[in-house]
Parts: C-alpha cells; structure tokens; sequence
C-alpha cells in the first residue's frame, strides 16, 4: 500500500470519529420525562410559563437565582432553577426553552431562550376609511 492511500485512509478515520463524538456530545430537545431518566445529560426543554405559580426572584437576597414552574409540551410541570437573574420582561413570553439538566425533582438550567409575543398583527385592517389608494 502506498503512503498516500494509508494518509487518505487515517484523514478519513479521524473525520468519522469527529463526526461521531460531536453527534454524541450534542444536546437534544426533549421534554421533563426524558430528562428524568437522563440526570445530569444536558437537554433543550420546550414549554410555558405557569404564571398561576410565582416567580421567586429577590435581587436583595440573592439577585443570581430565578425560579419559576414550566409546563413541557406533554403537559408535565417541573420547578425550573435559574443560576442567574431574571430576564427582563419574563412574564411576557409565550414560551421558554431551558437548557440544563435534571436533579432530583428540579431543572437546574444554565441557559433560557425566550420567544416574546409579537408586536405584529398578521390581521389586516377592514377598511382603509375613506381614502383611496392608486
């Protein structure tokens, strides 16, 4: 075998074996169940704020832990911990996803992403009044 063919073949090796461990290292979207079964495994959690519930967040006490409840997309609910402050205009947003992982009862996230709702109306006016448009 020439030494060409044995630098292809090690070249092709090492890029399926990078290949390989960023699909195993990369986190998924999933929900509390999974995350159950999963502690310590990094997952992405899709849900809505249960604003029935409270918000704990004391900036005087101690401003780099927020905890709120989340409902997932299977309608399981878990209190979700927040290692940071609280994100301005919370309340406000449709839905969350928490990255993090399971402990004990708990979400521990170390990140949120929040969808607000839009400014934009997809509804149209029904009527322009009485001016024209050419």
């Amino acid at each position: 075998m020439k030494t060409i063919h044995i630098i292809i073949i090690l070249v092709l090796v090492v890029a399926v074996a990078v290949v390989i461990s960023t699909m195993t290292d990369s986190s998924t979207y999933s929900d509390f169940a999974e995350a159950a079964k999963k502690p310590g495994k990094e997952l992405h959690i899709i849900g809505k704020l249960n604003v029935e519930k409270p918000l704990e967040y004391d900036a005087q006490k101690n401003a780099n832990q927020f905890s709120f409840y989340l409902v997932d997309d299977k309608g399981v609910e878990k209190k979700v911990i927040y290692n940071n402050a609280k994100p301005q205009d919370f309340e406000k947003s449709e839905k969350v996803v928490v990255i993090g992982a399971m402990q004990g009862d708990q979400f521990i996230a170390t990140s949120l992403l929040l969808k607000c709702p839009s400014k934009y109306n997809d509804k149209k006016p029904s009527k322009f009044g009485s001016k024209k448009f050419s």
